[in-house]
């Protein structure tokens, strides 16, 4: 990356601009832009100035509702779900439970890592 600098006073300032790419962040997307900026400083750091954080996050949302979608197709397989004709609260909370878990499991794989 080729930085120009320009002088106020006797001092050389580079000549920095975060370009804006209009992408819409998701759930997915805003926690990993604050579990980086929180904990991978020099990472977020680097990304941002580089033009490659939306990008990025927008990778990362893409794959997490992917994941999230085919983990809860396995989980319904693994554990069926109760008639919901007969017993729409406890399907409701059935599919609750398996959501979280889902959840769980792609922030623990893609967002927090």
């Amino acid at each position: 990356m080729e930085l120009t600098y320009y002088r106020k006073g006797d001092y050389l300032f580079p000549n920095l601009a975060v370009q804006d790419e209009p992408q819409t962040i998701g759930k997915y997307g805003m926690l990993r832009r604050t579990y980086l900026k929180e904990n991978r400083k020099n990472w977020y750091q680097s990304m941002l100035m580089s033009g490659r954080l939306n990008q990025h996050l927008a990778q990362i949302e893409e794959e997490a509702e992917s994941r999230v979608e085919t983990l809860l197709d396995s989980l319904n397989e693994k554990f069926p779900a109760p008639s919901k004709e007969q017993d729409p609260l406890a399907w409701a909370a059935h599919q609750n439970n398996l959501t979280a878990m889902a959840e769980e499991i792609v922030l623990k794989e893609l967002v927090y890592n």
